[in-house]
């Protein structure tokens, strides 16, 4: 039996941030931003969105009745999570009005949340065939301002359906995976900023894809050339071209070119949105598909996930017969064209802008946020969470 992605949805807040502008206010040559680690805008996200409205607007896009109906399963990978016992599945399946005969649960591995949910919805599907799972990869990325990591952010979230017989991507089965205790990247229960190393990090990412990249090989006897691509987490879009380079000399000159070509495809959506944690590496692979016109039915694409701390996995999957005719292009790029440029002191005014932690209410103003689901304030400890469309 087939299993794999039916459908897959993004969502990005409205605002986004130049990095070269960003770059000039920092007092850093912009070809640092654009070029050495590669982003050109960063997302930001108003205070009336969080993970949990990110998550719910990329699913909105998505779903129909029949899907709604069909989902017993709603799985929220997420390192930003809204609370410590409520898990942010509940809100999107009520926001969204899923069959009530669902189970609904968080999963936290820092970036790798994802692809967990993922692999837990294959084993869901096989043992129940006519079942839909709704994966959620949702993020903001906070480092803090005039930080080394500032550059870095950014917000935003996939969501993907898993289902038998799949529309887009069959997901083959065989994958290799790595577990090892590391602290490369961080964030206590007390802060909402995240702690990087970011040069260890840098060489964990690589060092774990070439672990399991050369696990796989032997596990399945496959090559570089048997792939059209392969999509990577990217924290920044030049991260997973440094795990690329690494392994390039293993292929043909023609296979490197087009390996390298399609990264470049695979980063296009990144570099406009910057960081979004668990959905990075699906934000990835949906720019691959809806940008490269010469994708064809049966090709294989690669998939290097990575988690801080630390978790990698490589796994793959083969493209369906009309898979374009299942993807949302026209709406994401309706998405990106409607974006609202902020200068840079606009952005950090944005950004100081949080909700209270002291047990005090508050109600925002949503009129200025054009999403359809919103975080409209809190009231006795509980946030409060508005669907327009109702």
């Amino acid at each position: 039996m087939k299993i794999g992605i039916d459908k897959i949805g993004f969502y990005t807040p409205h605002l986004y941030v130049d990095m070269n502008k960003l770059a000039v206010a920092r007092n850093v040559e912009p070809e640092k931003f654009t070029i050495g680690i590669g982003q050109e805008k960063m997302a930001v996200a108003p205070i009336t969105q969080d993970s949990v409205t990110l998550a719910a607007n990329a699913a909105l896009q998505i779903l129909d009745d029949a899907d709604r109906e069909a989902i017993d399963f709603v799985i929220f990978g997420t390192e930003t999570g809204v609370d410590h016992s409520k898990s942010g599945a509940v809100y999107v399946h009520h926001l969204l009005g899923i069959n009530p005969n669902a189970r609904s649960v968080e999963v936290k591995h820092a970036c790798y949340g994802t692809t967990a949910g993922i692999q837990m919805a294959k084993g869901h599907v096989a043992l129940n065939p006519e079942s839909k799972v709704l994966v959620l990869g949702s993020d903001i990325a906070r480092y803090g301002l005039n930080t080394g990591g500032e550059s870095t952010q950014g917000a935003g979230a996939v969501a993907l359906v898993i289902s038998a017989n799949p529309r887009i991507l069959t997901l083959e089965d065989k994958s290799t995976y790595l577990t090892s205790d590391v602290m490369d990247f961080w964030r206590p229960l007390y802060s909402d900023k995240a702690f990087v190393d970011g040069k260890f990090s840098n060489e964990q990412y690589i060092s774990f894809f070439q672990t399991v990249w050369d696990k796989f090989k032997d596990d399945t006897g496959m090559e570089l050339n048997d792939f059209e691509a392969i999509c990577y987490h990217l924290p920044y879009t030049k991260m997973g071209l440094k795990a690329l380079r690494t392994v390039l000399d293993e292929a043909t000159e023609e296979v490197q070119e087009r390996l390298k070509e399609n990264y470049k495809v695979s980063t296009q959506y990144n570099r406009n949105v910057g960081n979004i944690y668990t959905g990075s590496l699906y934000l990835s692979l949906l720019s691959l598909l809806e940008l490269q016109e010469g994708l064809e039915a049966g090709s294989r694409i690669g998939l290097f996930s990575y988690g801080s701390g630390a978790v990698g996995e490589f796994f793959t999957g083969i493209l369906e017969s009309d898979f374009r005719e299942h993807l949302a292009a026209d709406q994401h790029a309706s998405l990106f064209e409607s974006r609202k440029e902020v200068s840079v002191p606009e952005y950090e005014e944005i950004f100081d802008q949080t909700l209270p932690t002291d047990g005090s209410d508050v109600e925002l103003d949503i009129n200025e946020d054009p999403a359809n689901i919103c975080i409209s304030g809190i009231t006795d400890n509980m946030r409060q969470y508005v669907n327009k469309l109702r």
